[in-house]
């Protein structure tokens, strides 16, 4: 199970912890946030568009940086595993190893992103102006909370893309375990079918 894990992870790692792991996948891609996402149309329509996608590419590149970061704290999620967390993964749903990584990093995994992130997106001066922005049109109510800080809402969706790269790699495994390349991860997701 630990084997099957540190593959699933260490995997999803090295697809999106590298350069177009987040920009160049629309499965993961990072897009505006939501009003800034309209907003980016007009900037766009005004001769704006090369600010709009200096921002898109910073976040998502941000992303990619911050990504590799995941690794230990994955595989040491993994080697500290309990034997109660190895059945809920074996017998849990497709998603149990992806429910397992996120109850058990994500919250930490946020706190490594963030610092990254936003040194990543200060380079970008329309990062800033969105915060400000965004801020004010959260305090009425135009925005949610997680949106309004662009390294916050980069970290949290670079968390998802992360997640659901996992998902993916779990979803591979569970599907063709002789595929995944070991006798044991045939034998314990195998069994499964």
């Amino acid at each position: 199970v630990r084997a099957a894990l540190e593959k699933g992870a260490t995997s999803a790692v090295g697809l999106l912890g590298r350069a177009d792991g987040f920009l160049g996948n629309p499965k993961v891609r990072i897009p505006l946030p939501g009003f800034l996402e309209d907003a980016g149309k007009l900037l766009r329509k005004t001769g704006q568009g090369k600010r709009v996608d200096e921002l898109v590419t910073a976040m998502n590149r941000a992303a990619e940086a911050a990504v590799p970061e995941a690794k230990p704290l994955l595989i040491n999620a993994v080697k500290s595993m309990s034997v109660e967390d190895a059945r809920k993964v074996i017998g849990g749903g497709d998603d149990s190893v992806t429910q397992f990584f996120a109850g058990k990093t994500r919250t930490p995994l946020a706190e490594k992103f963030l610092p990254i992130v936003t040194k990543a997106t200060e380079k970008v001066s329309l990062a800033s102006k969105y915060n400000a922005v965004a801020g004010k049109a959260m305090s009425l109510g135009l925005v949610k909370k997680e949106d309004a800080n662009i390294q916050q809402y980069v970290t949290g969706k670079a968390l998802d893309g992360l997640f659901l790269m996992i998902g993916e790699e779990e979803r591979k495994i569970r599907q063709n375990p002789a595929a995944a390349g070991s006798a044991t991860l045939k034998k314990v997701f195998g069994s499964l079918k």
